[in-house]
């Protein structure tokens, strides 16, 4: 029995550079609850979800209050429990906010940071394989690093939620 929802389809946003959150031209993406959790082990569901569509390097925790971006590898934050109010996009992007089942999905170099949060909010992060997570603070000198490092970075083998066929491989491959 698959813990996605029937017929989940993601908002897709594309943020513009800001000359220091470079973003990226393939869209951010947000499931909003899409994930059907599994009340007493919802941490459980999201990581078995991303680690079944081959997102690993799986991790339990919160969002960074402060700004940043992976100018290495693409992220995906699935809601395990809880809310929180997350900038997307760097200080010109949307603040959203995220409750458990949602998930959202970050191109490299997409800016993020959290606003605020309810108290029992966790998240799940991952990564497709082959790839090294670095925390990137947005400065000038680091823009111009990301710039030539984002187009590098390999487009995933599958959308972290609805796989090989999802929504991800539709849009970020057209």
């Amino acid at each position: 029995m698959s813990v996605v929802r029937d017929n989940a389809e993601p908002l897709a946003i594309v943020f513009e550079d800001d000359g220091l959150v470079p973003n990226n031209v393939l869209p951010f993406l947000v499931y909003q609850g899409a994930v059907k959790l599994d009340p007493e082990h919802p941490e459980e569901t999201i990581e078995n979800l991303f680690e079944e569509n081959g997102w690993g390097g799986t991790w339990r925790n919160g969002v960074y209050d402060y700004l940043h971006y992976h100018a290495t590898v693409h992220e995906v934050l699935g809601v395990a429990r809880g809310s929180a109010r997350v900038r997307f996009g760097g200080d010109h992007g949307q603040e959203l906010q995220i409750s458990a089942g949602d998930v959202a999905i970050l191109p490299a170099g997409t800016g993020h940071q959290c606003i605020n949060t309810s108290r029992d909010f966790c998240v799940i992060g991952a990564y497709p394989p082959g790839a090294t997570m670095e925390i990137t603070r947005a400065t000038p000198e680091n823009h111009g690093k990301a710039l030539k490092t984002i187009p590098k970075v390999a487009l995933p083998p599958a959308d972290p939620v609805t796989g090989k066929d999802g929504a991800l491989m539709r849009l970020w491959r057209s």
